[in-house]
Parts: C-alpha cells; structure tokens; sequence
C-alpha cells in the first residue's frame, strides 16, 4: 500500500477512525508531517484540530539517546535508567530542561499565531503522525498527552515499522495503522509525494481548522462537482456520473468492460479512490440502453473507442475541467477501447492508461501507436488474460508495465484484491497526470 500524499494519507486514516465521531475528541498532529495527515482526520470526524509539540531532550555529547522528552504547561517525561547510566547530573539536566522549552515556547507561538493550546483534560486524544519508524516521539507525545490529562489516547499512523507498534501499544490506548509492512526501511518509502512540510503550511492548516479564514482559500477550480451528466458522442446520447473533487489535479475517464456500465461496484470503488486523490472521474455508458443486447456492438472496440474519443474531447471544455490532463482506465473490453482511444488524435493528448483485468490484445496494431504511460493490471489466477497481456504488452512502444496481483482472479473479487488495484491505479495517475502539471521536470518515464 502506498499513499499519494499526507493528504490522502489523512483521508484514509479517517475512514477506520470514523467510529470516535461524535465523541469528545481532540485530533492533534505531530509537527510537521503529521499535521496535514491530522487536518483530513479531524475534518472528518468534526473535532478540533492542534499540534502535539514534544520536545525530546538527548544526552549531552550524544544528542540521538533521548533522556527524555517534554510538552508544554509544563509537562516532562523522563526516563532514569538513561539518566543514570549516562551521568547527567541535576545541574545539567535544569539546563537542558530550559533550553527545550523555551524551543517548545517559540515554536508554540509560531504556529499557533497566538491560538491557546487546546485542553485534553477528560477527552480523548487522537495523536497523528504521517508514519512512525522508530516511534521514540510518537510515545513521548502519548505520555505528554497522559500527563496532560486526556482520558484515553489514540495513536493513529497510515504506515508504522511493525515493531514500533508493539511499544506504541504499550503507551496508548488503541492503536490505528493502515499499513505495517515487513520491509518498513523509511517512512518517505510508502508515499509517493513526501514533499516537505514547513512550519508555514502547518500554520496555515491550523488556523483554517480554527475557522478563522473567513473566505475559502483561492483553488484552480471551483469548489467540487458530483453529479449525472448526459453527453453526446459519436450520434448517442450516453449517460454517465461525473465527480471533481476541490481543486482537482486531473481528470481520469473510465471505460467499462464487455456487460458492465457505469454502474459497476468495482469501477466506482476505484474511481472513488481516485476522487480521495484529488483526481475528478467520470464512468459512462458506453452503449445505450437499446444496443446492450448488440453482440457486435458490445465487443465492436472500434465504435467503442470512437465514443471514448468522442466523451473526452467533449468533457475536456467543462469549465470546471478546463485544463486538466486527461488519464483513462479500461476494464476487460473497455481496456482495448481505451488503449485504441488513446492512439486516436481526435481524443487529444491522453496522459496515461491503467488497465484491470483487460483485453489489451483487442487493441491490435493500434497499441504500437500509444505514447501514454500504460499500466496493466491483471490477477496472477486470471492465467489465460495474463498471457494476453503479456502479449499486448510487447506490442506496447510507450513506458509501460504489468503488474500481477497475486492470487485474484478476473473479477479481483479475493479479500484486498481490488484495494491493491486502486492502491496502483491512484500512484500511477499520480505520477503521470498530476505530478508532470504541476512540475514538468519532476518525473521521468
């Protein structure tokens, strides 16, 4: 599992924290990067939003060893087996204490702007980092949030080492983590977009939490659209679902497979990931209702390309679409349709493709005429359309890759099966649709 970004990250994390709504929460997020992961959970649940500031405090010429740590009104957490076995004397220990808080003091008062901190006295603390390796501050920050009064403590992460969250148990509550990977090496690892967080951003994420933007902030886009749409393509009226999330990065345009429309569970659970993305989706019809029984048209991929074709060109002068780079993502036939759309001049520049359980092979010499970065994704149990792929693969000119999802069958209907194919599909759209707008130089094929 990887994330797009803190963002995202946060969204997810809301979702399998969505229970503690209602009750009498405070989410704080560990500065920097925890605080944008943070600001989605706290969204979401309505609570509350501050940073968990926790200074720790090393020994004296060894700085990584963490005698302690300590929060503000004066709270501290120590641990005396280091200060013994190190040798910290009282006197040096005061003088240490000093200088953390008065980086503690500073620090409060730059990114609160002047915001009281917020009291967790008989409530409950959700404490959020964007990932924990080591987990040393993620534990200072629960004790500090004990000491603080907080009648039950929560400690949240999208991605942990495994054995970190052994000692996180130890501290907290409950402990809320949606990935745990053996191979956990780094925290930057699990995102695709690991970009910085300065103390600005956090700033500025507090304080639109607190209410005090009385204006939106400006956005590319206007705020957010979800609603059916009718578009003509190619001679058929054709219905379809549109949804642009806020400031949208890309629009990513779904192609449905052979007895399928755009109703399908497994098409909107992945168009539904991509939204959580800040990608805005469309699924269609791709026939009408009078022509689903036509054999000829349900498996005509070249009718079925022109109408994609047809849908993009015609979606692409939406206002709130304006300018957006353009991905498609087929399944089974709609894979050929979409592949075959994309080699089509009359669908414009198309800037990437992701494939499920796809017919690419449908494509035929078309595929040697794709420039979009395509990604096919097929069920290591699906043996006799992997072998297709693989095939079509070869025919394939543009940056390309085939990725087996090991043990799901056509339908990648096994337990996490079509969670890994969204998982691939958003880190792919990302990287060719929204990552190359935003900065052109930033990714290579």
């Amino acid at each position: 599992m990887r994330f797009v970004n803190r963002s995202e990250a946060g969204r997810r994390l809301a979702r399998r924290l969505s229970h503690l709504r209602g009750r009498d929460v405070v989410v704080l997020g560990l500065p920097c990067g925890g605080v944008p992961v943070a600001f989605e959970v706290a969204e979401v649940l309505e609570a509350p939003l501050d940073v968990a500031l926790v200074r720790k405090i090393g020994v004296p010429f060894q700085p990584e060893l963490a005698l302690g740590a300590v929060g503000e009104d004066g709270v501290y957490v120590f641990n005396p087996a280091v200060i013994h076995d190190a040798g910290v004397r009282t006197g040096e220990l005061d003088a240490l204490d000093r200088a953390a808080r008065a980086n503690l003091t500073r620090r409060a008062e730059r990114l609160r702007n002047g915001r009281p901190r917020l009291k967790l006295a008989g409530r409950t603390a959700v404490i959020v980092d964007d990932g924990v390796a080591t987990g040393a501050t993620m534990r200072a920050a629960c004790r500090i949030a004990w000491a603080q009064g907080a009648a039950a403590v929560i400690a949240a992460t999208p991605v942990a080492a495994p054995t970190s969250l052994e000692a996180l148990r130890r501290v907290a509550d409950e402990v809320v983590c949606l990935a745990s990977p053996p191979s956990f090496t780094a925290v930057g690892e699990w995102y695709v977009d690991f970009t910085p967080v300065s103390d600005e951003t956090v700033g500025g994420l507090l304080a639109r939490a607190s209410g005090e933007h009385a204006a939106p902030l400006p956005a590319v886009h206007p705020p957010g659209t979800d609603v059916d749409v009718t578009v003509d393509a190619a001679s058929a009226r054709l219905a379809g679902h549109l949804c642009v999330p806020p400031g949208a990065g890309g629009l990513v345009v779904f192609a449905h497979g052979s007895g399928s429309s755009r109703h399908s569970p497994r098409n909107r659970y992945v168009a539904g990931r991509l939204s959580d993305a800040g990608l805005a989706t469309l699924l269609f019809d791709l026939l009408t209702p009078a022509e689903e029984g036509d054999r000829g048209r349900v498996f005509g991929i070249g009718l079925l390309a022109h109408r994609l074709a047809a849908v993009v060109d015609h979606i692409r002068h939406r206002p709130d679409l304006a300018g957006l780079p353009v991905g498609l993502f087929g399944a089974s036939t709609g894979a050929a349709a979409a592949l075959r759309a994309a080699a089509d001049p009359r669908c414009g520049q198309v800037a990437a493709v992701v494939c499920r359980g796809g017919r690419p092979d449908l494509g035929g010499e078309h595929l040697r005429a794709v420039a979009a970065p395509t990604l096919l994704i097929v069920g290591g149990a699906d043996t006799a359309v992997l072998d297709l792929n693989r095939a079509a693969q070869a025919r394939l000119t543009c940056p390309n890759r085939l990725v087996v999802v090991p043990g799901a069958t056509h339908l990648f209907e096994e337990p996490r099966a079509l969670e890994t194919v969204a998982d691939l599909a958003v880190t792919w759209f990302w990287r060719y649709l929204v990552q190359p707008a935003r900065s052109p130089e930033s990714v290579a094929a």
